[in-house]
C-alpha cells in the first residue's frame, strides 16, 4: 500500500504562491506568459501534457505527450496514426489536455474537438526531427503486441541500412493533429486549497472568448 501524507505543509506557505488575480485577457497571450515563466523552471519537458481521450465505447483513455505548438489555431501533437490514441481520435475526435508545471505551482486545461494537421505541416515537422527519431517512427507499430525487444531493435536496424544516405520520408500512419479549444482553463495554486481559476469559453457564433472566475 502506498501512504499518502494527510497535508502538505509547502501547499499552505502563502510566501512561495503566486495570489495575484488571473486576468481577462486573449487566452493565447496568457499562455505564452505562462509557458515562458515555465520554461525557465521547469526541470525538463515544459511542452509535456496529458492528452485524455475516449474511444467508440466512451472508455477513457489518458496518456503524457509532447505539444509542439500552441496558437490562434490550437495545441498541435504527433503520434502514430494507427496508435490506441489514433483510432480513438478517428472514433471520437474530442479529447482534453492538461498542462501542469509543478515548478510554478500552475496549469492549463483544455477541451475541444480534434482535427488532423495538414500534410505539408507534418512534413515540415517531420523533417526537423532527428534521424533516429524519423527511423523510429518507421519501426515502431505503436500500441501493438510486441514479441520482445530484440525484434523492435531488428526493425530499427533494418530500416538505418534501408535508408542508409538518404532523406527519410514520412510514413503516411506517422502525422500529426490539432486540438482545437472550446474552453481553456488556467489554475494558480493557492493556500488551504483556495487556488485560483478562470476559465475561457469560445462563443461558437462569434469566436470570441468569455471568461469567469471558478470556485476552488
Amino acid at each position: 500500500m502506498v501512504h499518502i501524507p494527510q497535508a502538505d505543509p509547502r501547499q499552505h506557505d502563502e510566501h512561495q504562491l503566486d495570489l495575484t488575480d488571473i486576468p481577462h485577457k486573449d487566452p493565447f497571450e496568457l499562455f505564452a506568459e505562462w509557458y515562458a515563466t515555465a520554461a525557465e523552471q521547469e526541470i525538463a519537458d515544459p511542452n509535456a501534457f496529458t492528452l485524455a481521450t475516449a474511444d467508440r465505447n466512451n472508455m477513457p483513455d489518458a496518456r503524457i505527450l509532447l505539444f509542439k505548438g500552441f496558437d490562434q489555431n490550437g495545441l498541435v501533437f504527433y503520434t502514430n496514426t494507427l496508435s490506441t490514441k489514433g483510432q480513438q481520435l478517428s472514433a471520437n475526435p474530442q479529447a482534453a489536455a492538461v498542462i501542469h508545471w509543478k515548478s510554478i505551482l500552475r496549469q492549463v486545461r483544455i477541451r475541444g474537438e480534434i482535427e488532423p494537421v495538414g500534410t505539408e505541416e507534418a512534413d515540415i515537422y517531420f523533417a526537423s526531427r532527428g534521424r533516429e527519431s524519423q527511423i523510429g517512427a518507421w519501426a515502431s507499430q505503436q500500441s501493438s503486441l510486441l514479441p520482445n525487444r530484440q525484434k523492435l531493435e531488428e526493425k530499427f536496424s533494418n530500416f538505418q541500412d534501408k535508408f542508409v544516405d538518404i532523406s527519410i520520408p514520412r510514413p503516411d500512419h506517422w502525422s500529426g493533429y490539432r486540438l482545437k479549444p472550446q474552453t481553456i482553463e488556467f489554475w494558480k495554486n493557492g493556500p488551504y486549497r483556495l487556488h485560483i481559476r478562470r476559465q475561457f469559453q469560445r462563443d461558437k457564433s462569434t469566436n470570441n472568448w468569455q471568461s469567469h472566475l471558478l470556485s476552488p
